[in-house]
């Protein structure tokens, strides 16, 4: 299995951080710099501060160096969520710093994302698992790539964000209006304006991969 690393947040009781490598360890550190500044700060996730603070995300690095070797990530991880207690591991963060870079990087990842929903299928996890994706180039179609409303699911590195359906229909139900939460975001990310996301300093990291 890839190196792992967990972390509660920061109003949470301490917990060790084992990390494999100061790469991995600047990885974990630029999604959570992410997750606070931008997922959080800007409320993008109404759900996303309870996890956070409880220390149940879990986060992963993969130094796959093609689609196969993160599918068999994936798939490690998949297990690994399902055999943990919510309690102690709610969601996983699987990030992939050294793929889908470059030009067609971005659209690389999207042909990678049909094999998230097979190894579900394979796995029996339709209806108990969904994935979610960022990646640093994300762009919605009929948008140019400097449109701010992309942001919304850019991260620092490509990123699939494994959620239990449970949790989710939990954080739904709780969340009046939540089917707004897409609108609120886009007006959320105009307002801000390209200028303001930049000086967030939450990426993307694109120019220089980590070393392992």
């Amino acid at each position: 299995m890839n190196p792992a690393l967990s972390s509660r947040g920061s109003d949470a009781p301490a917990q060790a951080v084992a990390t494999s490598s100061a790469g991995d360890a600047a990885v974990v550190g630029a999604m959570r710099r992410w997750l606070e500044r931008a997922v959080i700060g800007l409320n993008l996730c109404p759900f996303a501060k309870a996890v956070h603070v409880k220390g149940q995300v879990h986060y992963v690095v993969s130094h796959a160096t093609d689609a196969e070797g993160l599918r068999n990530a994936l798939a490690d991880e998949l297990d690994a969520l399902m055999a943990t207690d919510p309690i102690e591991r709610d969601t996983t963060m699987l990030m992939a710093p050294t793929l889908f870079r470059g030009e067609f990087g971005f659209l690389d990842f999207n042909d990678f994302l049909a094999e998230d929903d097979a190894l579900l299928a394979d796995k029996g996890l339709e209806g108990t698992v969904q994935i979610a994706s960022f990646h640093p180039q994300f762009q919605f179609g009929g948008t140019t790539a400097d449109d701010i409303t992309n942001c919304t699911n850019r991260a620092p590195y490509p990123t699939l964000h494994l959620l239990r359906e449970a949790s989710v229909e939990r954080a739904v139900e709780a969340f009046p209006e939540a089917e707004a939460i897409f609108e609120r975001n886009m007006r959320t990310l105009e307002d801000l304006g390209l200028a303001g996301w930049q000086a967030l300093g939450v990426g993307p990291a694109e120019d220089e991969p980590p070393k392992p």
